[in-house]
């Protein structure tokens, strides 16, 4: 299993690159204020950071207690990265509605987008970590 700096460090370091990524292709995309997409970003990458850490300690107790390693195949990466994203898309579509002033469907499309986004980053970005 990783360290906790290491798993500390893989967090921080997908929450940056991801949020250097997300904010301008989202305000592109839904044609709104950077600074608007900016702060979602910046608060859903610190909800995302939290969950992040503490879904991956799970995920990795469960995959060893299970299988005995905690390495991943193929489809057990994409399950991993689709359970953390269905999670994710619940704790914060609320917040997003609410901060954009906007439908609840509107942050579901919103939020549905930006987790698409970050489940092909998150495939590629553990893949390569």
């Amino acid at each position: 299993m990783r360290s906790v700096a290491d798993r500390i460090r893989h967090a921080l370091s997908f929450e940056i690159l991801g949020l250097a990524l997300v904010t301008p292709l989202g305000a592109l995309i839904f044609d709104m204020p950077m600074s608007d997409i900016g702060v979602v970003g910046v608060v859903g990458a610190t909800i995302a950071t939290v969950w992040n850490y503490l879904y991956n300690l799970g995920f990795d107790h469960a995959m060893n207690a299970w299988t005995g390693t905690t390495q991943k195949s193929v489809l057990q990466r994409i399950v991993h990265a689709a359970l953390f994203e269905a999670g994710l898309l619940l704790i914060l579509m609320p917040f997003i509605a609410w901060y954009l002033g906007i439908g609840i469907w509107e942050a579901f499309v919103m939020d549905v987008a930006f987790a698409l986004f970050y489940m092909v980053y998150a495939f590629v970005f553990n893949w390569a970590y």
